[in-house]
């Protein structure tokens, strides 16, 4: 029996609703929205061309169908099947306190195991030929340095620092972020990165701002208005390339390389949660699973019997 195009249309006003309710009472940026506007509008397209009926009368098989059609059908990947879920999920829930439904269908449908996959840092070689690269004498040249230096100093994520407005900057050293669900967080940056800032505020923000309107915005694209994310992207792709780095730097590598150049240098696990902006310590644990990885590769080289021929530091045992 097809779905009723009534029902159809109340689904879409529900979703709507559901969306408002995201924006208020969780202050979700207008990418997350749009990441959940996607999942959802695909589920019920999928609920409707399917015969299905209504989210009203979806059951837990229809959503494991689902789940096996973005597999099998569209081919996603674990990580994007178990998102999709979690935003179908939260739908599902928020219908169940509306009171539209009287059981969650989405209860007991179980997410893909994803792999187990570390964060890829670069080393601080790398970081530094990826800033050399950046370096110049032009306008651009100047705010895409002031702009790596940031990311890599900072560890925020690429949408806070295009978010970031020139009140922002509270003092030398010091940012305001506004993270996910427009929580705020102090975050320390170092002198490299605030000398690159202040040649940027200096030497290169004010021509280019002169270029449009007046915008509180502190990294601007050359017509003058924010730097868009996608443009930031970009940018720092073409400065990974000429740092022979192509395929291997994103803002998310630089902001994985900052937690782990800071455990690595003895920072306490809690202290870089807060700089990240994580709600919950596992989150930032994970981050701990690279180090671990460093301790072991020192402990193989270095302790006489960390290995079966004794390696470097049995040799020298043996030589004494």
């Amino acid at each position: 029996m097809a779905a009723d195009p009534g029902q159809a249309t109340s689904d879409a006003a529900r979703l709507d609703t559901y969306l408002r309710h995201l924006t208020i009472e969780r202050g979700l940026s207008a990418n997350s929205l749009g990441a959940y506007r996607r999942d959802l509008v695909k589920y019920l397209d999928w609920l409707e061309q399917g015969d299905r009926g209504p989210v009203a009368a979806a059951k837990p098989e229809d959503v494991t169908a689902f789940l096996a059609h973005l597999r099998d059908g569209e081919q996603l990947a674990a990580s994007s099947i178990s998102r999709t879920l979690s935003s179908v999920r939260g739908f599902h829930r928020f219908l169940l306190d509306e009171g539209v439904l009287d059981v969650d269908a989405t209860a007991r449908v179980r997410a893909p195991k994803l792999p187990s996959r570390l964060p890829k840092a670069l080393t601080v070689a790398e970081v530094e030929r990826l800033l050399q690269a950046a370096d110049g004498e032009t306008l651009e040249a100047m705010r895409d340095t002031a702009l790596v230096e940031l990311l890599y100093a900072s560890g925020a994520r690429i949408s806070e620092l295009v978010d970031l407005n020139v009140d922002d900057l509270l003092e030398p050293g010091i940012l305001r972020v506004r993270g996910k669900g427009n929580k705020q967080r102090i975050v320390p940056v170092g002198s490299f990165a605030q000398r690159a800032l202040d040649r940027y505020l200096v030497r290169a923000r004010r021509e280019l701002s002169s270029r449009g309107s007046a915008t509180p915005a502190l990294f601007l694209g050359t017509r003058g208005a924010r730097l868009s994310r996608q443009s930031a992207f970009n940018l720092l792709d073409a400065i990974a390339a000429r740092a022979d780095l192509a395929g291997r730097v994103s803002p998310h590598t630089l902001r994985h390389s900052f937690a782990t150049h800071l455990l690595e240098g003895g920072a306490d696990v809690r202290v870089v949660q807060e700089l990240l902006g994580h709600a919950s310590v596992s989150t930032t644990q994970i981050y701990t699973l690279v180090t671990a990885d460093t301790l072991r590769d020192v402990y193989a080289t270095s302790h006489p019997r960390a290995t079966l021929g004794g390696g470097q530091a049995g040799d020298r045992m043996q030589r004494s």
